[in-house]
């Protein structure tokens, strides 16, 4: 259901709308992760190294997608408070064509450089073939990603997280089943793990699509929307482009982090592979939990309530805490058991490499949910430009230290590891200057004090 995020309890009001949203992420993740565990379990290191060469790329289509999902959910928001219906009605099909038109481009230019960004990455002759397949099955369904996250974004901007949760279930649930038929039944290798999530994320995405627009119609609104508007869609890449280069800039940098661990071997970037994996799952829970600390930033503000969003901050620190704590003790306690899900290699280089990244950067994941909820209230209140630096703050940083320990002091992967925390601290302390301390909409100082809706 539709839900306003500007009234009642903030704590109580976040934690009931995230707990779907944790759900949802917790599905999602389980299905990008049974691609890796059931390469290395039903193939072998090898194909969990195929799977973990094209990883990077994907997460560049990805992370355009989740922009694009965190980057128009704000607009939707912002009008959803104001109950300006037509708008929201109006700027959902805009984004919907926008982005159709988007995953086409994508989807033919990732076609034509998947192969010279793959050797550009040194990724190993032994697995080229399978991570090359994979990545171009991958292209070939992205828009049905795409689609699939504008979508999602739009529920949760409307107050409803529980419609995208029950869709990533079934998704999830099919995903995995079609995985296990395509590696162990039809033998289908690497190549089956990427066919199975094309074909369960495109059913997901048509499903997405119909039941949202028979939702909005039920909005109504003061006059009859159009079809599309470039104002909106102008307004919109306001936000968007600045949430899609965060997320691609950030992948472009762990491309460059790639290449430095291809050439340590298949066994090193195996267990680098499973390690960013479980990295990934718990960076991905905290982006999506904060993330709605953004819609209820922009509802807040567009109902003329700012006062109510250091509270938000507040509340989605609690449970952002709640959420940390057993991940880091089972991370950091049980690194072994956590690697086994997606690796054979009991006591070898791979699971060596695997605990020892997992050592180094667990300590500081409280550091990088700081920084997330930061950025959310920042991009929620459409202060893009403090939003953009502290991003780039954390990304050149931390690539620019992977290229100097690596094979600058012959650190070895240690010293690409060491990256993760220096950066994540760098930009944190960044993002909580910014987003409380600077500027006029600054958050210190806010609480307490109305502005005038923003339309």
């Amino acid at each position: 259901m539709v839900k306003d995020l500007s009234v009642g309890n903030p704590f109580k009001v976040l934690w009931l709308y995230s707990l779907p949203l944790i759900g949802s992420v917790v599905f999602q993740q389980m299905y990008n992760m049974a691609d890796t565990i059931i390469a290395g379990k039903a193939i072998d290191d090898y194909a969990l190294a195929a799977v973990g060469a094209s990883y990077p790329v994907t997460m560049i289509f990805m992370a355009v997608a989740l922009g694009c999902n965190l980057g128009c959910s704000v607009i939707v928001s912002r009008f959803f408070g104001q109950k300006h219906f037509a708008e929201v009605r109006e700027s959902v099909s805009t984004i919907l064509i926008s982005v159709a038109v988007l995953g086409v481009v994508m989807t033919g230019v990732g076609i034509g450089i998947g192969s010279p960004i793959m050797r550009l990455l040194q990724t190993p002759e032994s697995i080229f073939g399978d991570a090359l397949a994979y990545l171009y099955i991958y292209i070939g369904g992205f828009i049905f990603v795409l689609i699939y996250n504008v979508g999602t974004g739009i529920y949760t901007a409307l107050g409803d997280s529980m419609t995208p949760f029950l869709f990533l279930v079934a998704s999830s649930l099919g995903n995995i089943g079609l995985d296990l038929l395509f590696v162990l039944a039809f033998r289908m290798g690497v190549a089956g793990l990427a066919w199975a999530t094309f074909i369960c994320q495109g059913i997901a995405a048509v499903l997405c699509v119909i039941a949202l627009l028979l939702r909005l119609r039920k909005l109504g609104g003061d006059r009859k929307p159009r079809l599309f508007s470039r104002q909106l869609l102008a307004r919109m890449c306001i936000v968007a482009i600045p949430s899609i280069l965060q997320q691609s800039f950030i992948s472009i940098g762990n491309l460059f982090i790639q290449a430095l661990v291809n050439g340590h071997g298949e066994l090193v970037l195996a267990g680098y592979t499973a390690a960013i994996k479980l990295n990934t799952f718990l960076l991905t829970t905290l982006t999506t939990v904060t993330g709605a600390l953004s819609s209820y930033t922009a509802q807040n503000i567009g109902a003329g309530k700012s006062e109510r969003v250091a509270k938000g901050l507040a509340a989605c620190c609690s449970i952002t805490g709640i959420l940390l704590v057993p991940f880091m003790v089972f991370y950091l306690a049980f690194p072994q058991t956590a690697l086994l899900l997606f690796t054979q290699d009991v006591s070898g280089e791979a699971m060596a490499t695997g605990v020892q990244f997992l050592h180094m950067v667990v300590p500081f994941y409280a550091v990088v949910a700081i920084k997330l909820l930061c950025d959310s209230v920042m991009r929620g209140s459409e202060r893009m430009i403090p939003f953009m630096i502290t991003t780039f703050s954390d990304l050149v940083i931390r690539v620019a230290l992977c290229f100097i320990f690596d094979p600058g002091m012959g650190m070895g992967p240690m010293g690409l590891w060491l990256s993760w925390p220096i950066g994540w601290s760098a930009g944190a302390a960044l993002s909580v200057v910014l987003c409380l301390f600077v500027g006029k909409n600054r958050l210190i100082g806010l609480a307490g004090r109305k502005r005038k809706t923003i339309s």
